[in-house]
């Protein structure tokens, strides 16, 4: 092959080719220009509609991944790659990808719902998966829980976003109820003005709505009274601890009696001389 044979070619692939090369060229530095817009503009958007910041980096980075893979498909068309068995290839690599983790992909898809819709946050304190703390983090994958004796738990959250939760903290304030047992005999009226007196002196008891007092039971060996109080979430397992104790130093000043379970033994001696 001569010189004016591979002229000839070479000038022959520039005139095929070179058009298709240059729209390509140009077709990449325009779109990647515009997706970079889109990205951007997308992130305002969830900075606007105040998206949590640990969604914002992966919702933007999927966006933008599916925003190239379309560009790098369009360029390759545009230089006549056959793209058929590009895609199919790709798809099946996508399926088995997905099969081999689709535990990870549906925690995954658990911390995007969590992080979207916001059912808790961080400092709440919720049961869920058998497990009850207090919300240290909330990733992509696994959510953390702090319990009350300083325990770490991790909970994945494709679980954690379809299954039943309770969030304690979710309400500004809570319902506090005790069960204050007096013994058969007592004075029921006395009983009940030393409770409700109990429960004005506690400044974090709330007036609105007012202490609920009530004989509830009769039971075995005792009259117990239903005493429901509303506190500020916060200040919940103070105010509970905090009652319980005072009634019981009141309550004996009072001259009022907490029964307890009590048994008597009858000893008979049977030994005759």
């Amino acid at each position: 092959m001569n010189s004016e044979t591979i002229l000839a070619k070479l000038t022959e692939i520039s005139l095929t080719y070179g058009p298709k090369l240059i729209a390509a060229i140009v077709v990449w530095i325009i779109g990647s220009w515009i997706i970079k817009m889109i990205v951007k503009a997308f992130g305002k958007m969830a900075d606007k509609s105040k998206t949590d910041s640990s969604l914002k980096p992966f919702l933007t980075g999927i966006l933008a991944g599916l925003l190239k893979i379309m560009l790098v498909i369009s360029v390759l068309g545009m230089l006549g790659i056959q793209m058929t068995s590009f895609i199919a290839i790709l798809g099946a690599v996508g399926l088995a990808v997905g099969m081999a983790l689709s535990g990870t992909l549906q925690n995954f898809a658990g911390g995007v719902m969590i992080l979207l819709f916001k059912p808790f946050r961080v400092g709440d304190f919720i049961d869920a998966q058998g497990y009850s703390g207090t919300v240290n983090e909330i990733q992509i994958f696994n959510t953390i829980l702090k319990t009350p004796d300083n325990k770490t738990i991790i909970i994945p959250n494709g679980g954690l976003s379809t299954s039943s939760m309770t969030n304690f903290s979710a309400e500004a304030t809570r319902r506090v109820d005790w069960t204050i047992g007096v013994g058969y005999g007592d004075d029921l009226d006395k009983a009940r003005k030393v409770i409700q007196q109990l429960c004005d002196k506690d400044t974090r008891i709330l007036k609105d709505p007012e202490v609920f007092i009530a004989v509830s039971e009769l039971a075995d060996s005792s009259v117990n009274f239903a005493v429901r109080a509303w506190v500020n979430a916060a200040d919940y397992w103070g105010v509970f601890f905090d009652m319980n104790e005072n009634v019981y130093k009141t309550f004996a000043n009072e001259g009022l009696n907490i029964p307890f379970p009590q048994m008597d033994v009858h000893v008979h001696n049977d030994d005759k001389e």
